[in-house]
């Protein structure tokens, strides 16, 4: 990998990282906010809770794209014991090009969902459009299909766990 595309996934990563920090920071300050008002007002403030269950998913696909990266996703190596080393990597490629088909898949039809919730003007709380609280679901498995089509391409050495 050249020095331009390694200093960019580089910024990329640094993105996702504090995307990540900054949205799981905002989510423990409005939890710890609105249980300071619900016991000293005696009541929340309307537009926290919804908020944090959008902060939630999002915090959980950006997670998800932080741990594809470095090839740390969720796997079932159930087949790595019972197929010898030499085919273990290409068995690697296979779930790899498995992952981006899907990933895409959900990302073009996330992108549907969204221009729908658009089209038809739904909101989700507080006057906030829900296409926008629902931006992330196309946007996070683009890329994690782009970060699976990075591992296809250039495979980490050490093969599946």
């Amino acid at each position: 990998m050249n020095k331009r595309v390694a200093g960019l996934l580089n910024i990329v990563n640094k993105v996702e990282d504090w995307f990540l920090i900054i949205t799981l920071a905002v989510m423990v300050i409005l939890a710890v906010a609105q249980i300071f008002f619900r016991n000293v007002f005696g009541e929340g403030v309307v537009w926290i809770d919804p908020l944090l269950r959008v902060l939630v998913l999002w915090v959980a696909i950006a997670g998800a794209v932080v741990a594809t990266r470095t090839d740390n996703h969720i796997r079932i190596d159930f087949f790595t014991r019972y197929i010898p080393k030499g085919y273990i990597k290409y068995l690697q490629r296979a779930v790899y090009a498995f992952c981006i088909f899907i990933c895409a898949l959900i990302s073009f039809h996330g992108a549907r969902f969204v221009q729908m919730d658009y089209e038809f003007n739904t909101i989700a709380f507080a006057n906030v459009p829900a296409w926008v609280t629902e931006l992330v679901i196309p946007i996070g498995f683009f890329m994690i299909a782009i970060r699976y089509l990075l591992l296809f391409i250039s495979p980490p050495e050490q093969g599946p766990r």
